[in-house]
This record gives C-alpha cells, sequence and structure tokens, in this order.
C-alpha cells in the first residue's frame, strides 16, 4: 500500500431535533460527497450519553437522524449508515486513545471548557474524554477526510495529533509488522499505520444562526421552537417562523457590505443564499432595496420548497422504525467488518495479540 485509500467519515450525534442549521451545515455537504467518496456516516449515540438522555430520547433520536440522513439523500447502499453502538470497535480504540492522548490536549478543548462551565470537578469522564472517542470513530475506520463545521476543527485537530503520536510511538512495531506506510511527523518519516486525516472544506462555511437572536448560532437546544427550524416541520411551520424571524425596521442592503450591526437581516439572506447556493450579493442583487414585507414571503417559499420534501419523507421514515432499524443494524455489520479489520492490526501493534 503507497497511501492510504480514500473514505470520508462523519457523525451526528442524536440529541434533539436536527435543524436548518444542522441540514445546510452538514448533511448537504454529506449528500454531495457521495459522488465522489467512499462515504461512511454514523449517529454517534455513544456520545451522547455525555448528556444523559433518557432511554426513550437516545433510541427516538438515533432513527430520527438515521431517518434525516436518508430523506436528504445519503444511500445506505452504496455507502454506510449505522449507530455507533453497534460497532465495538470505536470503544474498544478510544480506550487505546485514552492512553496515548494527553491531559494537557483535552483540558485545552474549548467545546469542554464551554459544555462543562465554572463546575468542572462535576463533569463527567466521558465529557472530558469525549475527542478520544471522536478520533477513534475516525481512526478505527482509517478514514482519511473528515467534513468539518469551525465547532468541530479542534476536535479533528486533536485527532490528528493522536494519529501522529501512536505513528511515531509504535513505528518500529508498525515496520516489524510490514503493514505501516511512511508518514510525516514533524521534520522525521516514520512507519505509519493511522492516517493524518484532513479536514474537508467544501466552498464557505454555511453558519446559520437564530432566528430571534442574529448573534446566536441556529440550535436545537435553544429553548425558543421559534429560533429554530426544525427539518420536521411542517410547511406551515416553516412559513409561521419565518414570518416572525427577528428583522430591523430598515430596507435590504445593495450589498453585503450593508450588514454591519444588523446580524438578523444578514442571517435570512444568507439562509436564502445556502437554500439557492449563491452568494448574498446575488441574493440582494434580486432584493436590495425592498422591505422585509417582501422577503420574508420569498424566503418561506423558498424553504418550503427545499425543505418539506425532507421532512415529509422524514416523518414517512419514522412511522416504520422496523425499517430505520434494518438499515442500521445492516450499516452496522458492514462496519464492523471494516473496523475488525483495523483493530486485529491496532492489537498486534500495541502488544494485545501476538
Amino acid at each position: 500500500m503507497s497511501s492510504f485509500e480514500p473514505l470520508v467519515f462523519s457523525g451526528v450525534q442524536p440529541t434533539g431535533n436536527l435543524t436548518l442549521g444542522n441540514y445546510l451545515g452538514a448533511i448537504r455537504k454529506f449528500v454531495a460527497l457521495q459522488d465522489n467518496y467512499d462515504c461512511i456516516y454514523c449517529v454517534v449515540d455513544l456520545h451522547a450519553l455525555t448528556v444523559n438522555p433518557s432511554p426513550a430520547e437516545l433510541i427516538n433520536g438515533t432513527r430520527s437522524i438515521a431517518a434525516a440522513y436518508l430523506a436528504s439523500g445519503i444511500d445506505p447502499v452504496k455507502h454506510i449508515v449505522f449507530n455507533q453502538s453497534r460497532v465495538y470497535q470505536h470503544a474498544e480504540l478510544a480506550w487505546i486513545f485514552n492512553c496515548v492522548a494527553r491531559m494537557g490536549w483535552l483540558s485545552r478543548m474549548t467545546q469542554f471548557k464551554e459544555k462543562a462551565g465554572k463546575d468542572r470537578e462535576n463533569a463527567s469522564v466521558g465529557l472530558f474524554a469525549y475527542p478520544n472517542l471522536m478520533a477513534a470513530d475516525i481512526l478505527v475506520y482509517r478514514a482519511t477526510h473528515v467534513p468539518v463545521g469551525d465547532d468541530q476543527k479542534q476536535h479533528l485537530e486533536l485527532a490528528r495529533d493522536i494519529a501522529q503520536k501512536f505513528n511515531n510511538d509504535y513505528s518500529e512495531r508498525i515496520g516489524e509488522l510490514g503493514i505501516g506506510i511512511p508518514v510525516e511527523v514533524g521534520d522525521e518519516t516514520v512507519n505509519g499505520y493511522l492516517p493524518i486525516t484532513e479536514p474537508l472544506i467544501e466552498g464557505p462555511a454555511t453558519r446559520i444562526m437564530s432566528l430571534r437572536d442574529g448573534t446566536k448560532k441556529m440550535s436545537k437546544s435553544d429553548p425558543s421552537d421559534l429560533s429554530r427550524i426544525n427539518l420536521t416541520d411542517t410547511s406551515d411551520d416553516i412559513a409561521k417562523k419565518i414570518r416572525k424571524a427577528k428583522t430591523d425596521p430598515e430596507a435590504l442592503p445593495s450589498d453585503s457590505g450593508g450588514f454591519e450591526g444588523r446580524p438578523e437581516a444578514e442571517n435570512l439572506v444568507n439562509i436564502y443564499a445556502a437554500l439557492t447556493g449563491t452568494s448574498m450579493d446575488a441574493v440582494l442583487k434580486d432584493f436590495g432595496g425592498q422591505q422585509f414585507s417582501a422577503f420574508k414571503p420569498a424566503l418561506a417559499d423558498l424553504a418550503v420548497e427545499k425543505l418539506s420534501p425532507i421532512a415529509d419523507e422524514m416523518r414517512r421514515l419514522l412511522a416504520d422504525p422496523g425499517h430505520i432499524d434494518a438499515v442500521l443494524a445492516d450499516g452496522g455489520e458492514r462496519a464492523s467488518v471494516l473496523a475488525e479489520k483495523t483493530m486485529v492490526d491496532i492489537r498486534r501493534i500495541v502488544g494485545l495479540s501476538a
């Protein structure tokens, strides 16, 4: 093997309803990547345990994410769709990575600081070690590329650090076994078994903000349902939320430079641009100078046109949980074969088997 086979991995945590932001920022990209890569898309239910969901919430959330994948156009036959807990090798490799990663690396993770808050002593070990499991998710398949948003870049950097340290620490053993390829670690070339996974960023980042506060990211955990468009919302829900979205009394600017101090206005135009696959300046060429009383109905019609088919298909899929479970089971079996192939080598490398 002269190089690692190109492979995309990504996952979504099954907590709360998926939003328009999740779709435009992640799932739509997952769908597009299928054309050029072999892809593995996971529902990361083990990660969800860090927020202590009820069993019913976790089961339903897992099915909902899987339904969103399928309804959006991910092909579970050509690619792999499964939930993380079906493949025990994720947790096995995560423990090995717990012994590779360093406390200092994890202590610098900004998401841990944000989620743990001031009472860090009361945070779970799982929340602290979450990035090691994320690294295992990726590297148990030796994935070469991961589509990432701004909030996950630091975690991917940690996965790269773990892979580099693993390759460096076990370079001699990897060479003895003849199962590695030359990889760069700093200024050195060592025998590497794990790829240094690359972030996959295609086009400008799509960051969708709250419909009630343009300075905050649209979130499935926001207490106000009016702050977000859920992928399962009906056409009437979508139209109502856009109609009630916070704006300002000024007309739309003639170009994107006119959004200074107008985050809500900028957010709505950004949503329109993202849904049409154009730039904000292109949108403003058509709507610049108009009031929101004219723009909001156009945005609502567009959002309904783009999202209603996905919502309808999600509801159809969720009405047949047995079918979703069968898709996840099939994906889990196929993922397990790939993961075990890696772990046979990893166990030999670290000395857990001869």
